[in-house]
């Protein structure tokens, strides 16, 4: 069974997120989808709104397993027996950022693989904090991200 382990900040999950974890899901016998926490990032939604629209998101799918963990990406993929680390990459200024993670996750694992899935066209421009952005103006993202997060995004800006 190989087991990989797709990480992120998810704040929140896009359908960017679920078009690469659906992907992940058609190579790998078990995906994690994994919150890291970034002490660097200031987020929107906690770790458990997170959780819980991932959940939701996700909820048609199976093997899947959701999580939330404070350690180092190649640490959790050791804690759970997965041998590759999924990214997606959207554009250059993706792949250089991801580049580098993967050299650093190379040199704390040499046995974990980093896998890199490119971005439909479609999602190219979408990110978690576009999205914030656009909801912030009260503006229409309902087509970029799940129902469950079209909805907590109108409660955080609308109220």
């Amino acid at each position: 069974m190989i087991k990989a382990v797709y990480a992120g900040t998810f704040d929140p999950i896009t359908n960017g997120h679920l078009d690469m974890i659906k992907r992940a899901l058609a190579l790998f016998d078990e995906v994690h989808v994994v919150i890291f926490d970034n002490p660097v990032k200031a987020t929107l939604f906690s770790i458990d709104e997170r959780l819980a629209m991932i959940h939701e998101a996700t909820k048609d799918l199976q093997h899947i397993i959701i999580a939330a963990s404070d350690k180092l990406a190649v640490e959790y993929c050791e804690e759970v027996g997965a041998k590759v680390l999924v990214r997606g990459i959207r554009a250059t200024n993706d792949y250089h950022y991801e580049s580098m993670m993967a050299y650093s996750n190379k040199f704390l694992n040499e046995n974990i693989e980093e896998v890199f899935l490119m971005t439909r066209l479609d999602y190219t421009f979408v990110s978690s904090s576009a999205i914030k952005e656009i909801a912030s103006h009260h503006r229409d993202v309902s087509t970029l991200v799940p129902d469950c997060v079209n909805k907590a995004l109108k409660e955080k800006y609308h109220s």
